[in-house]
């Protein structure tokens, strides 16, 4: 009777899971067509102009190119030029346009071909108009952004990196995934097998135009069998900044993060009785944790702190080291160049260097090392201090926010094996 009540709930979970995943795939490709059928009625009206009414001049900002300059070259009046350098500074600052990015001029639909609108594009959604009819003036525009929800899911049989690029999904999501997760799980030490999912938010200009991918939203990561879920959700007891909190509200930063590379190899360990090669096989203590990565890779803060050298002494190449507070320091070794000075705050995750072969090594890496209490110690054995969970007079809304999510999240399938199939098995 037992079994039978457990095979029963079992296939009511597996057919609303079911039912649910084909409406999210529904809606999903209901958007998808919606996207698709505004692209190909695009009109020629862009940035609130009808390019029907004007000859269009498309083009980047090259070296050497200046407001001015590109202004003059196609008929517009020199006073018109020095009232928007002068009169609209705070608006568009003509000295700050950078190569490579675009640009249009809309020119008169006559023999003169006079420049009547100059938009310049700032980034994919913003831009800044200058409009040269009439009374000249100028203003910032932002395009039309749409927002598509998207799911994602893979198990890992090289890297984090490969089992999202492999499914053609942007960069940027491996990057916030790995964001998501940088103080509870260590990306060097990823296994064959190790899952994801992860919902998401793809923006797209004037419903059509790729633009990127949003913060994750919500995400499941399960590393040597241990499921970790990771929700995001504004702490109001932060001043409502956006952090990630797990299944039971607890907060997944940590004081430290794991590595000081996002996603280099775990190459030495702390090791008090190593022997090295480079120094003909002796015993030599190694106090520090190296991390291999190609040179150039970015190197972290791993939290927040003040640098006290900046510097190249000896084997240790050029190195960063940081003071936390009166408890913990890190060192950073062998950088090919460091980007902070002696006595700057720095945040965690920002860039201070860039791995390199500075100094006494075999290989391009760094040397992470980690005091504590003024000792030097093994950070992946410490226990590193956790971040304050969310306030217990939070909690009822966060579990009654977090629970359709964890819902939705449960219900997605893996590409390989998928829950389906899975379930099934169980019921024969």
């Amino acid at each position: 009777m037992h079994k039978f009540w457990g095979i029963l709930l079992l296939m009511i979970f597996f057919v609303s899971c079911k039912e649910g995943r084909q409406r999210v795939l529904q809606e999903q490709e209901d958007k998808i067509e919606e996207v698709i059928s505004l692209a190909e009625s695009v009109t020629k009206k862009q940035f609130g102009f009808d390019f029907s009414h004007f000859i269009v001049q498309k083009d980047t900002v090259r070296r050497g190119d200046s407001f001015g300059e590109l202004m003059i070259e196609n008929k517009v009046d020199y006073p018109k030029i020095a009232k928007i350098s002068q009169e609209f500074r705070d608006t568009f600052d003509v000295r700050k346009i950078r190569v490579g990015k675009p640009y249009l001029i809309l020119k008169s639909k006559d023999t003169s071909e006079v420049a009547q609108v100059f938009i310049y594009e700032n980034d994919p959604v913003n831009y800044t108009v200058v409009d040269f009819r009439d009374s000249v003036t100028a203003y910032k525009k932002k395009k039309k952004v749409k927002y598509v929800e998207r799911e994602a899911s893979g198990i890992i049989e090289t890297s984090l990196y490969d089992a999202i690029m492999d499914q053609g999904i942007d960069y940027m999501v491996t990057h916030n995934l790995a964001s998501v997760y940088a103080w509870t799980v260590d990306f060097s030490m990823l296994q064959k097998g190790d899952k994801f999912k992860v919902i998401y938010k793809e923006k797209y200009i004037n419903d059509s135009i790729y633009a990127g991918s949003e913060p994750i939203e919500a995400a499941y990561f399960e590393h040597k069998g241990k499921p970790i879920y990771a929700f995001a959700y504004e702490n109001g007891s932060l001043k409502s900044i956006i952090d990630y909190f797990d299944d039971e509200a607890n907060n997944l930063r940590r004081t430290f993060l794991r590595m000081p590379v996002e996603y280099g190899r775990l190459s030495s360990r702390y090791n008090l009785k190593r022997r090295i090669r480079y120094y003909g096989y002796k015993v030599r203590p190694h106090k520090g944790t190296d991390y291999a990565a190609p040179i150039g890779t970015p190197i972290m803060a791993t939290a927040d702190g003040v640098v006290t050298e900046s510097t190249r002494r000896g084997g240790n190449g050029k190195y960063v080291k940081i003071r936390h507070n009166a408890t913990y320091s890190t060192q950073y070794l062998h950088m090919k160049k460091q980007k902070v000075k002696r006595g700057e705050f720095v945040r965690q995750g920002d860039v201070i260097g860039w791995i390199g072969m500075t100094g006494n090594t075999g290989g391009p890496h760094v040397c992470y090392r980690f005091w504590k209490n003024g000792r030097q110690v093994d950070p992946l054995r410490e226990e590193l201090p956790k971040a304050e969970p969310l306030a217990e007079t939070l909690q009822p809304e966060y579990f009654e926010y977090i629970n359709p999510i964890k819902d939705q999240l449960d219900c997605m399938v893996f590409p390989e094996t998928g829950v389906d199939q899975e379930d099934l098995a169980s019921l024969e």
